[in-house]
């Protein structure tokens, strides 16, 4: 199930594809692509092939919005949802064959951008423990961070001086930890 909603994008915009070069009267660019293919014998039924175009883009857009979720770039959501809504625009208010083609090859690049964002590795949970370093006497205790806020004071439990971050650092944990803080960990900026 997970893996079919991965690919629900790459096949709307397939089937979005192979609709487009089925339908050379909407789009004539493509007119010698479908007589290669043969997929001129689907001309009697072209009405039927344009609705399968808009149910092929807009099973592209679920796809895409399901991909979101996963792996949270939203660039490719907005230029196919961008897509979408220009193909609709073509479809029913203003039939431009220009309008068609940015629409569909939108909704392309935003699929093949979706394909590169959900290769790239998802951040995995942070690292919780860190073990700081009092700069004063060398004092080490293990502290667990927390997530939803940043810890900008800390007091040594070995000499009870007061530690803050040092000016380049968004907490006590990056400036004397032995891992940063969980927003640095998963690659956001600082907690502050």
């Amino acid at each position: 199930m997970k893996r079919m909603l991965a690919s629900l994008d790459s096949f709307g915009s397939l089937g979005a594809l192979v609709a487009a070069v089925a339908a050379p009267c909407c789009f004539p660019l493509f007119a010698v692509v479908a007589a290669t293919l043969g997929l001129g014998a689907l001309a009697p039924y072209e009405a039927i092939v344009l609705y399968a175009f808009q149910g092929f883009a807009l099973l592209s857009l679920v796809g895409l919005a399901f991909a979101f979720r996963h792996h949270r770039h939203a660039g490719p959501l907005i230029v196919g949802g961008t897509s979408v809504a220009i193909l609709a625009y073509a479809f029913y208010h203003s039939f431009y064959p220009t309008i068609l083609y940015t629409g569909l090859f939108g909704l392309l690049a935003a699929t093949l951008w979706n394909y590169i964002s959900s290769r790239r590795p998802v951040p995995s949970a942070p690292i919780l423990q860190s073990v700081i370093t009092c700069p004063h006497c060398g004092h080490r205790a293990e502290e667990t961070m927390p997530t939803n806020a940043c810890l900008y004071f800390y007091d040594c439990p070995g000499c009870h001086a007061p530690l803050k971050p040092t000016p380049s650092d968004c907490c006590v944990f990056c400036s004397y930890g032995s891992v940063p803080c969980p927003p640095i960990q998963l690659g956001a900026s600082c907690c502050a």
